[in-house]
């Protein structure tokens, strides 16, 4: 499993855009082949820096994602609102999730 992080610096005048544009596709890209879960935070002292958090079943799986033209289109439409380049990581998991 494949844990992606995605930290959004979005210019102030397009922070509520990109919350509301966010909320609008969240379920588009639960549904894609492989996206286990995916959530967004608002930084809690910069109102216009956000983070993403998805999970995926493997890199592959991320990879079709991020070469759809689903992703491509969101992509385009939120890249026009940022202040700074954004910045990602794939991660893997260090200890598995505790069942309880």
């Amino acid at each position: 499993m494949i844990i992606r992080f995605v930290k959004l610096e979005i210019r102030p005048e397009h922070a509520d855009d990109f919350a509301a544009f966010f909320m609008a596709e969240a379920d588009g890209i639960r549904e894609w082949p492989g996206c286990l879960q995916v959530q967004a935070f608002r930084d809690s002292s910069d109102p216009s820096r956000f983070f993403t958090q998805s999970y995926w079943t493997s890199e592959a799986a991320l990879d079709n994602y991020r070469a759809s033209s689903f992703f491509r289109n969101n992509w385009s439409t939120v890249k026009a609102w940022f202040a700074s380049p954004a910045q990602a990581w794939s991660t893997v998991a260090l200890l598995p999730n505790r069942e309880t």
